[in-house]
């Protein structure tokens, strides 16, 4: 069966998240598979790169399937997403795989943005995509803190505790923040990368690195929170509608030309 890789777009906010749920509720998987299965008629499971929870969106998940036809991949990308209307998901990029290639465990990083726009003035066309806190923050301090979670560490702080990973132990590569003009206030851009993450971890390590660029923490109680492999020394957990599943790497993108 010809193997496809989908590089799937969507909004998070109508879902109860990437996963298929039990109980009807929406899910991304759900709407891509029902995509499929009016394309061919049967019972389709996908396998993705990540899974995004409620109101988590993304700009490029990855994800394949298995078909019994042989579709030249612009044609199966324009036809996913003409069955996919009127969901807020879009396939904006497919390509045929060799049967090797799996969305999760051939993937060889991950990429992950947060938005937090700081205005008083409610948000208008970004309503339900950032996380909207009213202070300024103080952007040298947000790299101080953030500076201390690159690298190897125990991330136990910065994990939920229904995290199901076998281990906390995970290698950060990246963390840059960017402060940039928006209409009425300021927008932070968080970039994080890592070959994996735990659950809740970005979410966690941003809502964190607010309580800094507030004011509220110094940015060495980051070191210390992370020290301290207590998920209770961990700052507020960041809402979901500010983080984007931004990107993931393999060997050979298979997206390439």
């Amino acid at each position: 069966m010809p193997r496809y890789a989908l590089q799937i777009d969507y909004h998070g906010g109508p879902f109860a998240g990437w996963q298929r749920q039990a109980g009807g509720l929406a899910s991304v998987q759900g709407a891509v598979e029902a995509a499929l299965a009016r394309l061919e008629p049967r019972d389709h499971t996908i396998a993705a790169a990540g899974r995004t929870d409620a109101g988590v969106h993304a700009t490029a998940q990855v994800a394949h399937v298995d078909l019994e036809r042989d579709w030249e991949p612009f044609r199966l990308a324009a036809a996913l997403n003409a069955h996919l209307r009127p969901h807020p998901v879009a396939v904006i990029a497919c390509a045929r795989v060799d049967n090797t290639f799996h969305a999760r465990f051939s993937a060889t990083g991950r990429r992950y943005l947060f938005r937090v726009i700081a205005r008083r003035a409610p948000l208008t066309h970004d309503r339900g995509l950032a996380w909207q806190v009213l202070h300024r923050l103080d952007l040298a301090a947000l790299r101080e803190g953030a500076a201390q979670l690159v690298g190897h560490h125990d991330f136990t702080t910065f994990r939920s505790t229904l995290c199901q990973a076998k281990s906390p132990v995970k290698t950060l590569d990246r963390i840059e923040v960017q402060e940039l003009p928006y209409p009425g206030g300021l927008e932070y851009r968080f970039h994080l990368g890592a070959r994996s993450f735990l659950h809740n971890q970005v979410r966690s390590i941003v809502g964190t690195l607010e309580r800094v660029g507030a004011g509220a923490w110094a940015p060495d109680d980051v070191g210390r929170a992370l020290a301290a492999r207590d998920r209770a020394a961990c700052g507020p957990v960041a809402p979901p509608q500010g983080l984007y599943l931004a990107g993931v790497s393999y060997p050979a993108d298979p997206f390439a030309g």
